[in-house]
């Protein structure tokens, strides 16, 4: 697959749009192939109808490989985008889908008024740790056993 330039909607022969509910089986897949403690699939039909104000996929050669969800936190002082999940199929990293996909998602923040974009990632997450931080992320703090089967997270954030 061909690298191209990220403008108008396209990177690594990938278009990327908005998720419709019929794109959920297909998302579904990523998530249980990326995670290892994946959101299930009545609730992410859920939280797509619901709570994520934000929510993309990337198409190549007609098929989902990855996908990225968010949504806006307002705490009454500030409002934050929150980057609920990212994935991108592991043969199709690497082509900077993955930071298109947040892209999209902090910019839709951005419009709507937020200060900040948050996440949280796994303490043995290193390579996503890595790829936040390179981007301008920070650490801000560590939640002991964050996740269901007790790991920890970290979360990080990028002002905007």
């Amino acid at each position: 697959m061909a690298v191209v330039s990220g403008v108008g909607g396209a990177v690594a022969g990938c278009t990327i749009r908005k998720a419709t509910i019929d794109d959920i089986p297909s998302i579904y897949r990523i998530e249980v192939m990326c995670f290892s403690n994946p959101w299930d699939y009545k609730g992410m039909i859920e939280m797509m109808r619901i709570f994520l104000t934000s929510f993309y996929v990337a198409e190549a050669e007609g098929r989902i490989v990855g996908f990225s969800a968010g949504a806006i936190e307002e705490t009454g002082e500030e409002k934050y985008g929150h980057v609920c999940n990212i994935a991108v199929v592991p043969e199709q990293r690497g082509f900077g889908i993955g930071r298109f996909l947040l892209q999209k998602l902090e910019r839709d923040f951005f419009f709507a008024g937020c200060c900040a974009c948050t996440l949280e990632v796994r303490v043995s997450n290193t390579a996503a740790h890595g790829f936040y931080e390179k981007i301008g992320y920070g650490d801000v703090i560590a939640f002991g056993g964050y996740y269901e089967d007790g790991e920890d997270a970290v979360v990080m954030m990028r002002w905007f």
